[in-house]
């Protein structure tokens, strides 16, 4: 039997998941990697964790089914965003940690460069915020704080890349250096009007041109894997960062369509066709995963501590001992006894973009129990969500029918309740709920003719689960309005 073969690389987990023919899930293998806080507001990985533990996912994935490298029609890749490597291009070795996309370490810089007047050219061509999230200022701190990186960079010695590039550089024995638009769409350096490097941004950001993978598009073949682990001639068809990639597998290639996936962080993005636009509410304009090989835009909300606030349950508080359990010690009060809890741990993503925001919990009784905390904290990730899908209705002026949903968290039947709730409209979630991962195969399979087209995909989609909003508008109204007033204390902590 055929099957693609996806490669999920998360900010917590890496993942290989085998789909079949018919677009359903052959056999998951995931391992956890370890995370790195070696200061306030610094989150970072190691690079060969990250490799070693995708390569292994991909090893057991395919014992799990007995299948072959032959077996494999292509593989899609998808990857956390943001996060920077640069490695040395005559080794592979990395020079410093991965830094990844929730690291605020560059906040100062970015609030530099925006005194200097640069951020509308930046956002003209970008169509992204000067904030520490994105990669450029990842880059020019490895740069500027690894001794002698500069000179090495500048004399051509040493690569840069996102995630994907890292993989298929050493899946490739370092015969490809490339990542694909939607991946180059977060670094701040891709002109996403014209689709390629921009040298006025290399300057702004102090970033060598040689360091640069080449840009290649979401869905068509760049090359084949080379190393002895049991992957050898499998084709790598599909690119695309986590959200598009998401984006892709949920069906909304149409303007207009939306999603929300609920992983570490939440990403809502919302299908705005071919034609570049700016937000005028604080949200991003990033580029689509295609199978058409063109530029395609989508509106883009991002919320940097989603799921991550269950992981901060279970490894701060000690209140669960696993992610699983906080649904069900959610469900043990009625409400959340009212707790409202800001999890801005790394500040506030959109539309608000306050790196100094710090978290919050408030309304702490002497009869508060676990299970409001826990509650307050599930409550937490719908309420980001409504303010990101408040600014994106503000953009089109057409509020949406319904609200796409995945990831993790999407699996978690009270936080779905509650957004529709809090949402006013339906969240619809997939059978397969792995729409990441099922995004990066549906490109590569559209690569490889392992599927003929876009509309045999949509005949293969399975039933979806819906939830429909049951909360009285007047509730709906005082609960949201305690969550502004909560925030609005939230901002600017740490300054």
């Amino acid at each position: 039997m055929a099957y693609i073969l996806a490669l999920d690389q998360g900010t917590t987990s890496s993942r290989a998941i085998l789909f079949n023919e018919a677009g359903t899930i052959a056999a998951v293998a995931q391992h956890e990697f370890e995370q790195f806080y070696p200061g306030a507001g610094w989150v970072e990985h190691d690079p060969t964790e990250i490799l070693t533990s995708q390569l292994s996912c991909a090893v057991e994935v395919l014992g799990k089914v007995g299948a072959r490298p032959r077996d494999v029609a292509a593989i899609g890749i998808t990857n956390q965003r943001e996060t920077v490597i640069v490695w040395e291009r005559a080794t592979g070795k990395p020079i410093y940690p991965a830094i990844v996309w929730q690291d605020r370490r560059t906040a100062g810089r970015c609030a530099a460069l925006r005194e200097s007047g640069v951020e509308e050219t930046v956002s003209s061509k970008t169509g992204l915020v000067l904030d520490p999230y994105f990669s450029a200022t990842k880059v020019g701190w490895i740069l500027d704080n690894v001794t002698g990186a500069r000179a090495r960079a500048e004399r051509g010695e040493l690569a840069f890349g996102t995630v994907d590039s890292w993989l298929i550089w050493h899946l490739t024995s370092g015969q490809r250096h490339v990542t694909d638009v939607t991946n180059a769409s977060r670094t701040l350096l891709f002109n996403i009007v014209k689709g390629e490097w921009d040298p006025e941004l290399l300057g702004i950001f102090g970033i060598p041109e040689s360091m640069l993978p080449r840009v290649v598009w979401s869905s068509e073949k760049v090359g084949e894997v080379t190393t002895t682990l049991g992957l050898g001639g499998a084709a790598i068809a599909g690119i695309a960062g986590d959200q598009q990639a998401a984006l892709f597998g949920q069906l909304c290639w149409g303007a207009g369509e939306a999603k929300n996936t609920y992983g570490t962080g939440c990403f809502l993005l919302q299908n705005i066709g071919g034609t570049f636009a700016r937000s005028k509410h604080r949200l991003i304009t990033t580029v689509a995963a295609s199978a058409q090989k063109r530029l395609e835009y989508a509106f883009e909300g991002s919320i940097f501590i989603g799921g991550a606030v269950v992981q901060w349950l279970r490894d701060n508080l000690k209140l669960i001992g696993s992610s699983s359990e906080v649904e069900a010690l959610a469900a043990s009060v009625p409400d959340t006894g009212g707790v409202v809890f800001v999890p801005a741990f790394v500040g506030l993503g959109a539309p608000h973009w306050d790196a100094h925001a710090g978290g919050l919990l408030i309304g702490l009784r002497r009869d508060t129990k676990p299970g409001h905390i826990a509650r307050a904290a599930l409550e937490s990730i719908a309420f980001q969500v409504a303010d990101v899908l408040k600014a994106v209705e503000s953009e089109t002026g057409t509020p949406l029918g319904a609200l796409r949903v995945d990831g993790g968290a999407s699996v978690n039947n009270l936080l779905m309740q509650f957004q529709a709730d809090m949402l006013g409209v339906p969240v619809v979630r997939p059978q397969v709920t792995e729409t990441t991962a099922l995004g990066a195969a549906y490109l590569a399979g559209l690569a490889t003719g392992f599927w003929a087209g876009p509309e045999e995909l949509r005949v293969k989609r399975q039933g979806d689960v819906r939830f429909e909003p049951k909360m009285d508008p007047g509730e709906r109204a005082e609960r949201l309005g305690r969550w502004q007033r909560a925030v609005e204390r939230a901002k600017g902590w740490g300054e």
